[in-house]
C-alpha cells in the first residue's frame, strides 16, 4: 500500500494508480489522515469500491448508492434521504464490509430502533427500514451481492399511520383564538385550515404569489429547512403547482400580517419561520384551547373534510390539495365521504309516478 508521512504537516496520505470504470488508468491522492491504518483503509475502501466488489464497506457502497440518487431526485428529497442515512444507519453499519452484514445484525439493528426509549412513528420506523433495504437492492442489483439481509430480517413498522384526525371548524375556532395573541401564528394557520395546502408550501409564500385581485393564491415552490439552510425548490409533484381561491376574509388576514412586517421586499418569503416553530405553535395552542392534539399536517386533512362536509366533489378537492389524481383523494379520504346508498332508493322513489288506474276489474300488468 503506498501510503506515505507528511513530515510537515505530521499527516499521513495516500497517493496510488487506479483504473475507472471506462479502463483509463489515472492517480488519485489523498490528504491528512491522522493514523497510518486511517490511510490504509481509506486507499483499500477507495479499490475496492472501483472494483464494484462487495467486501467493500457498507459506507462506500452508500457513498455510490447516493452518487446514483443525485440526478434522480428533487435536492429536498436526496437531503433528506442523506440525513436518514447518515443519522439512523451509518452509524452501525458503515465500516461493515457488505458482504458481511447478515440478518441477524439487521435484526439487531431494528431491535435497537424498536426500543422503547426511540420514539419513532410505525410509518418511520418502516421508513428507515425501507431506507437499509433498498440500500442493500443496489447492492445485489449493481454489485453483485447474494442476498438482502434486510429482506431476510423482515420489516418493521406499519405502511399506513395511525387513523388520521382533524378539526372540525369549531375546534378550530378554539385553537385559533389561542394563538391570535401572535401575528404571525394567526396568518399561518389560518392559511393552513382554510387552503389546504402543506406547510413547506406555505412556508415557501411570497407576496408575490398573492393575487388579492383575483382572489387566488399561486403554489409553485416548497421550503424545507436542511443541514442548518432554507432550501426553496419545486413543488412536491406537478399537479402540486397550482393556483387556488381564497376567501375574502383570508386574504384580509395577510394583508394586515404584511402590513407589519418591516424591511420587507414581495419576493421575501412571507412566513419566515420553520416547521419547529409551526409544531411548536401546535402544542401552545392546543394547550391552552384544550381542544385535541393533531399533526401540522392534520390541518390540511381538516380542510379536506371541511370541503366534503360542504359537498365538493372529489376532483375538486384533488385539484385544490394539489394531488397527482383523484384516486389519491378518494384513497385518503373515501372514509369521510357519507355512505348514501340509502338515498338511491329514496331519489328514485321520487322520480317514479305511479300510473293511477280505474277500478275496471283490469290487471294492468297482465295482457292476454
Amino acid at each position: 500500500m503506498p501510503v506515505y508521512k507528511d513530515e510537515e504537516r505530521k499527516t499521513w496520505y495516500v497517493w496510488f494508480r487506479y483504473k475507472d470504470w471506462a479502463g483509463v488508468v489515472r492517480q488519485h491522492k489523498k490528504r491528512g489522515f491522522q493514523k497510518r491504518s486511517e490511510a490504509v483503509q481509506y486507499e483499500r475502501d477507495f479499490l475496492k469500491k472501483q472494483s464494484g466488489s462487495c467486501d467493500m464497506s457498507f459506507g462506500s457502497m452508500v457513498e455510490l448508492y447516493m452518487e446514483d440518487c443525485k440526478s434522480r431526485l428533487r435536492s429536498t428529497t436526496y437531503e433528506s434521504k442523506k440525513y436518514l442515512i447518515e443519522s439512523k444507519i451509518l452509524p452501525t453499519f458503515k465500516d461493515l464490509p457488505v458482504n458481511a452484514i447478515t440478518a441477524a445484525t439487521v435484526r439487531k439493528w431494528q431491535n435497537e430502533l424498536l426500543d422503547d426509549d426511540a420514539e419513532y412513528s410505525p410509518t418511520y420506523l418502516k421508513t428507515i427500514n425501507n431506507q437499509l433495504s433498498a440500500i442493500f437492492n443496489f447492492a445485489k442489483r449493481y454489485y453483485g451481492l447474494s442476498t438482502n439481509p434486510a429482506a431476510i430480517a423482515g420489516s418493521i413498522g406499519k405502511k399506513n399511520a395511525e387513523a388520521m384526525q382533524f378539526w372540525t371548524k369549531d375546534e378550530f375556532q378554539l385553537f385559533i383564538e389561542a394563538v391570535s395573541d401572535k401575528p404571525a401564528s394567526y396568518a399561518i394557520f389560518n392559511t393552513l385550515f382554510w387552503t389546504g395546502m402543506r406547510s413547506g408550501e406555505l412556508l415557501a409564500l411570497t407576496l408575490n404569489d398573492i393575487n388579492f385581485e383575483a382572489k387566488t393564491i399561486s403554489i409553485t415552490k416548497s421550503y424545507a429547512r436542511i443541514g442548518g439552510e432554507d432550501v426553496i425548490s419545486p413543488p412536491k409533484t406537478p399537479k402540486s403547482r397550482r393556483v387556488i381561491t381564497v376567501p375574502d376574509f383570508l386574504l384580509d388576514i395577510l394583508k394586515d400580517y404584511a402590513g407589519r412586517l418591516v424591511d420587507y421586499e414581495p419576493s421575501d418569503r412571507l412566513f419566515e419561520y420553520t416547521k419547529h416553530y409551526l409544531q411548536s405553535e401546535m402544542t401552545r395552542g392546543c394547550k391552552k384551547s384544550g381542544v385535541k392534539k393533531i399533526r401540522v399536517h392534520d390541518i390540511r386533512h381538516s380542510h379536506a373534510s371541511l370541503l366534503i362536509e360542504l359537498g365538493f366533489s372529489p376532483l375538486l378537492i384533488s385539484e385544490r390539495l394539489g394531488h397527482e389524481n383523484v384516486e389519491t383523494t378518494l384513497e385518503i379520504y373515501a372514509h369521510l365521504y357519507p355512505n348514501k346508498h340509502g338515498e338511491v332508493s329514496s331519489k328514485l322513489n321520487e322520480l317514479f309516478t305511479p300510473k293511477i288506474f280505474q277500478k275496471t276489474g283490469e290487471n294492468p300488468g297482465i295482457s292476454e
